[in-house]
């Protein structure tokens, strides 16, 4: 499962906005397709599309997106609409509204999490007590 999310991170095919390593962005960045952060933005991120933050890659403030990927660090609360993943090298302080999640040996998560109902209405399935 994680080799997919892998290939996801290292393909730039779809991607139609890089924030480069060596870039810092102070303020609320809007993206109306996919991005990709290996720099620094203090501030916010709100995207159409999906999100990739990159090992390098650091975000102070929330994020609203299709689908979030979390290699580097992000500290803010997260709101996407489809999936959440934290590879191993990722680490994301804050509260999350997600559709699912992932996260990987040695990834990093402290917060909250909410998770969205499932299509057919229904509840999630919970864990017996």
């Amino acid at each position: 499962m994680f080799e997919s999310m892998k290939k996801r991170v290292d393909s730039e095919a779809d991607i139609e906005t890089i924030i480069g390593h060596n870039t810092a962005l102070t303020g609320q960045l809007q993206s109306g397709g996919n991005l990709r952060i290996d720099g620094r933005i203090d501030g916010g991120v709100s995207a159409v599309g999906d999100v990739i933050i990159g090992e390098s890659g650091v975000v102070i403030g929330d994020i609203r997106a299709r689908s979030l990927v979390v290699a580097g660090a992000v500290t803010g609360n997260v709101e996407v609409s489809g999936n959440l993943s934290i590879y191993a090298t990722g680490q994301l302080v804050g509260d999350v509204r997600v559709k699912s999640l992932n996260i990987a040996d040695g990834g990093i998560f402290q917060g909250r999490s909410e998770m969205a109902m499932r299509e057919d209405g229904a509840a999630a399935p919970q864990p017996a007590a």
